[in-house]
């Protein structure tokens, strides 16, 4: 009878201390599932921002040379003239074969897929095979070209098929060429296959399994991995994206990103508005994959333990003992496995990435101290010192204290207070103390739940390559594609600079025009033209100093900007360069005569702009024009013959 009740009483401990052990397991996998969860949905958030900032980066680096490229030659005064001439040369097969060199030229300098004109006089689509076809209001597909001169804007992109290359789908930038009226003269650009910018996304979503597309001002899709431009689809008129236009297309100051409810989980959606390009790129990261993996671990580690604690009747506290240890396991298993997923997905992006402890102002971990040490940073020396230290040993002078005032612990406390979560900042680093490189460090600022500490997670990136990218591509959009020199744009902007910091300093503004240049192209032919201009610009440029602002502003018109002592050296400057100018070229074709005539104006006494200056300048050119050529001639005073 005893042995029944203490049967029973036994039966009802166990059941007891089973109803606890699976209600203190459900509670415990509910709590880790909800923590994890938590920080699941913030790792998504930083790695789809930072996936976000890469994308958006590499695309303005894609698009700034093709951009540049086509600017150029919408500002080309040798282009320009063509479409001017065009009505008197509509059956010239050579007027024909001039642009389509021209057109050439570009796309085999450039490695374009498509260099295209459209001249506004007759409609034609020049291609640099030739005339590909004439435009037509009534055409459908000509429509890109009247919905942007009808825009008014300087220039513009649309995806489109390319009839002139086999129809492939290509991504064309659009500029306007106008003439000094404002009239436009016809529209000139370039265009690139779109598999380009559809590559480059796709290998972002492969990476870090998330979706990718890139939509203009009216959601629909330009560049996506699976859509183009072309076809016209709407992203907002199917999910996730469903009722979301307005929240994710108003705000073009600022990216904008959120959580959002899809039909099997959460999404994460963000909008990175991009002014150059007037695009939107938006980020889908679709977190129900793993969502629906964590619940099915949570129902298998339920079904586990119910197994477990069938057989608790014997060794109760050694199962609750066992139990424990194997929460404690899986606890600290998934954190391990959560931040070697979020170290491995940043550091595909980053070189190193380091954790401080900005309220406490130390490193917050051992592989950050080790880096301070190896840098000669004694051990227990705080942050804010070792910042300088590193500072000193590593960042070039110009940029310390921009570094130091960045980093500082105050300013990181103060960014994050001012409800910022992020610091960047752009500098050149050394490791030998001789030779730098660029590098970027990115902030990320967190507040430490345990202690309510804020720590700064720093991520290292190597940037060299993109600066210089940046820099050759500047340069290129500075200069004329024919000659080297200086284009009308970069001169203007470089001499106006010079003359706002040179004070009362003398400086002589030259206009070197080559003289009967016309007849040497109707003579010898446009090749042989362009290669006198080549000579000249060459001669004309070893005639003068590095620091000397020498530029093409025409077809065959030349600027000069440099610092003399005085009037007289102007004079005999012009002497010299007559000397080396007005010289015969012999070429295979035959003695070509070329000589030069020079307008002089002095500033500041012609003039403290460029505009006053080109004018005075271009009035002693047209003295020296009508009294024979070849020679030059001072603003104000009298023409000198060569």
């Amino acid at each position: 009878m005893k042995r029944k009740k203490s049967d029973r009483a036994l039966l009802k401990t166990n059941l007891f201390v089973c109803a606890i052990i699976l209600l203190g397991f459900l509670a415990t996998s509910i709590v880790s599932y909800r923590s994890n969860l938590g920080v699941f949905e913030e790792d998504t958030e930083k790695v789809t921002v930072l996936t976000a900032e890469g994308i958006y980066r590499q695309i303005e680096s894609i698009f700034m040379k093709p951009m540049g490229v086509s600017l150029t030659m919408a500002g080309d005064t040798l282009l320009q003239d063509l479409l001017r001439q065009e009505g008197a040369h509509l059956n010239d097969g050579d007027y024909v074969a001039t642009l389509t060199a021209y057109l050439d030229s570009y796309r085999e300098k450039y490695g374009y897929d498509s260099v295209f004109l459209v001249s506004a006089r007759t409609g034609r689509y020049y291609h640099f095979d030739g005339i590909d076809r004439t435009l037509s209001p009534e055409n459908g597909e000509d429509a890109w070209y009247y919905d942007f001169l009808q825009a008014g804007e300087s220039y513009s992109l649309n995806v489109d098929n390319d009839q002139a290359a086999g129809n492939t789908i290509t991504v064309f930038i659009n500029c306007l060429i106008s003439g000094d009226d404002g009239v436009p003269l016809g529209v000139v650009g370039v265009g690139f296959d779109i598999s380009t910018l559809q590559s480059l996304l796709r290998e972002y979503e492969e990476r870090f399994s998330l979706r990718a597309c890139l939509v203009d001002r009216d959601g629909i899709i330009q560049v996506a991995t699976d859509h183009t431009g072309y076809e016209r689809t709407d992203l907002f008129a199917s999910p996730p994206y469903a009722g979301l236009r307005e929240s994710l297309l108003a705000d073009r100051e600022n990216a904008t990103a959120f959580w959002h409810d899809g039909k099997e989980g959460r999404v994460y959606l963000g909008s990175h508005y991009i002014p150059s390009l007037s695009w939107y790129l938006l980020v889908e990261n679709d977190t129900s994959p793993q969502t629906q993996q964590m619940q099915r671990k949570l129902a298998e580690g339920a079904l586990i333990v119910a197994l477990v604690v069938l057989g608790v009747t014997l060794a109760i506290s050694y199962i609750i003992h066992t139990y424990n240890r194997r929460i404690v396991e899986l606890t600290r298993s998934s954190e391990q496995s959560r931040r070697s997923i979020f170290q491995e997905a940043t550091e595909q992006l980053f070189e190193n990435i380091y954790e401080l402890d900005i309220t406490h102002n130390r490193a917050a971990n051992l592989e950050t101290q080790r880096y301070f040490e190896s840098l000669g940073v004694p051990p227990g020396t705080p942050y804010n010192e070792a910042l300088k230290i590193v500072a000193e040993k590593q960042i070039r002078k110009d940029f310390r204290q921009g570094y130091i005032d960045t980093f500082a612990p105050e300013h990181v406390i103060d960014t994050y207070r001012r409800g910022e979560e992020s610091l960047q900042y752009d500098f050149m680093i050394s490791t030998d103390g001789e030779h730098y490189y660029w590098m970027r460090i990115v902030a990320q600022i967190v507040l430490w739940k345990e202690d309510q500490s804020i720590h700064m997670f720093t991520y290292r990136q190597n940037i060299d390559t993109m600066k210089r990218q940046e820099k050759q591509v500047l340069d290129q959009i500075q200069r004329d594609p024919m000659t080297g020199l200086l284009n009308k744009t970069a001169t203007q902007a470089q001499i106006q600079q010079l003359l706002e910091g040179g004070g009362q300093q003398l400086r002589a503004f030259f206009i070197v025009d080559i003289d009967n240049f016309k007849q040497v192209n109707d003579r010898f032919g446009h090749a042989v033209g362009d290669r006198v201009i080549l000579h000249f610009a060459q001669s004309l440029k070893g005639a003068f100093r590095e620091e000397d602002v020498v530029g093409r502003i025409g077809g065959d018109e030349f600027a000069v900007f440099l610092a003399l002592p005085d009037r007289a050296t102007a004079e005999q400057k012009a002497r010299e360069i007559l000397k080396t100018l007005n010289r015969p070229l012999s070429l295979d074709e035959g003695v070509c005569p070329l000589s030069a005539s020079i307008g002089i104006a002095l500033a500041p006494a012609d003039g403290r702009d460029f505009g006053s200056l080109y004018r005075h300048a271009d009035t002693a050119l047209y003295t020296v024009k009508q009294q024979g050529k070849g020679g030059f001639a001072l603003y104000g005073g009298e023409t000198s013959p060569h």
